[in-house]
């Protein structure tokens, strides 16, 4: 870490313990744009780990921040209490742009639409799914430029995972970066370089109404032919979706687009990133690759790709000492359960062979758990021992460029330096 770094990382310290425990706002996308949110929830887990929010602190109202592991286990495994309609996020559908989804509904509706696209990545369905994600990898780290810099997002995470999207929707190969593009616009701050007028609203909403009808297009050509493996076929074939109106057509495919988007792209970045802020453990990797699938998990927990997922109480309850009120908001900070030191040792490194590697709340847990999970660790592994055969290291040659976002907490790009070939 550079001598700039480590300033910025103590002022950040100083400022977290400095200011009225009531004045912070972990929500605040520029702390995770800057990566300077860590001490303020430590702050958190420590001093209140059931912590509420007054409504200034976000344009939606008030919420409650849950930031310690065990906590957010007890909200995320009680769907009985605590309901994920109308939304996952702390933003509200508006009232003309309700984009159902089933991450975001209750039983009974949730786990029958849910059973309709799980078959896709069932152990067999991935099984016969690896040659082609291994190829695919391989073909695009063999034309990664040696010796010259290069966006390590673009050329390899974007890529391989707007490829492994393509191959799920069967989608059109060649407009493959239309997925990626209405992914980020689906979760992007209004002041991202996404939209280019004063009205960032309207913009979005342009740009997923294109995301339908292209995908309306799809559909109608499936529905009237055999029902096959791919996931519009699925939808459109299912007794449980395939008579989704417009909106809820619309909200699962972004559901499922920045599912399978976002958590194996920021990983697939991450996953450098921490090589490079802890070379030992690159360097125990490449004495014994038997431990990437430890490794793999180790990067989703460090990484947290998705910080966090809202609820909303169905009734009064009591979580750490607070009365939680029917109505209320409440957030699940993944990215702080994972560093919760009463749980998880010396969670702020990046280590590869930790006892109990997949001890982490980045997938989530409860019927809402993340269905496509072993479709993104089995990506990362393959990845990784395609590196390993490839590529003696990767260096990071500046700190990367985050997501303004507190939800998505990803990467824009990392230029990376690949020196040399095995």
């Amino acid at each position: 870490m550079s001598d700039g770094a480590v300033d910025l990382k103590a002022e950040a310290r100083a400022r977290a313990y400095s200011i009225p425990l009531d004045d912070i706002n972990v929500a605040d996308p520029e702390l995770f744009k800057t990566d300077s949110h860590w001490p303020y929830f430590e702050r958190l887990r420590k001093e209140d780990p059931v912590h509420f929010h007054p409504p200034e602190h976000h344009e939606q109202g008030s919420f409650w921040s849950v930031t310690k592991y065990n906590d957010i286990m007890a909200v995320d495994t009680n769907h009985g209490v605590f309901s994920s309609e109308p939304a996952i996020t702390l933003f509200d559908p508006e009232d003309d742009f309700t984009l159902p989804m089933f991450i975001a509904m209750d039983q009974p509706k949730h786990d029958v639409q849910r059973k309709t696209v799980s078959p896709i990545v069932s152990p067999q369905n991935l099984h016969l799914m690896e040659p082609l994600i291994r190829s695919r990898i391989q073909n695009t780290l063999d034309d990664l430029p040696i010796g010259q810099p290069f966006d390590w997002v673009d050329r390899v995470s974007i890529e391989l995972t707007t490829q492994m999207l393509a191959t799920l929707f069967d989608f059109p190969f060649e407009d493959r970066r239309k997925l990626t593009f209405w992914s980020d616009v689906a979760t992007a701050d209004k002041t991202s370089k996404h939209f280019k007028t004063d009205d960032p609203d309207t913009e979005r909403k342009m740009y997923l109404f294109e995301c339908v009808d292209y995908f309306t297009r799809l559909w109608n050509e499936r529905v009237n032919a055999e029902p096959k493996g791919d996931l519009i076929s699925m939808l459109a074939h299912g007794e449980a979706t395939r008579n989704m109106d417009r909106m809820e057509y619309l909200g699962n495919l972004i559901l499922l687009i920045v599912g399978g988007n976002d958590t194996t792209r920021n990983s697939m970045t991450g996953s450098v990133y921490a090589m490079n802020k802890f070379p030992d453990q690159f360097a125990k990797l490449k004495a014994n690759p038997d431990l990437i699938p430890s490794m793999v998990s180790e990067t989703i927990r460090w990484q947290t790709p998705l910080a966090h997922m809202r609820r909303t109480a169905l009734q009064d309850i009591e979580l750490g000492g607070k009365t939680i009120r029917k109505g209320d908001k409440v957030v699940m900070w993944y990215v702080s359960g994972n560093r919760d030191d009463e749980v998880i040792e010396n969670p702020d490194a990046f280590i590869i062979d930790r006892e109990r590697p997949r001890q982490h709340l980045s997938f989530g847990f409860g019927i809402h758990r993340c269905v496509g999970n072993r479709l993104a660790e089995l990506q990362l592994k393959i990845l990784w021992e395609e590196i390993l055969q490839r590529f003696p290291e990767i260096q990071v040659v500046e700190e990367p460029q985050r997501v303004y976002s507190s939800f998505v907490k990803g990467y824009e790009s990392m230029q990376v330096v690949i020196p040399s070939r095995l």
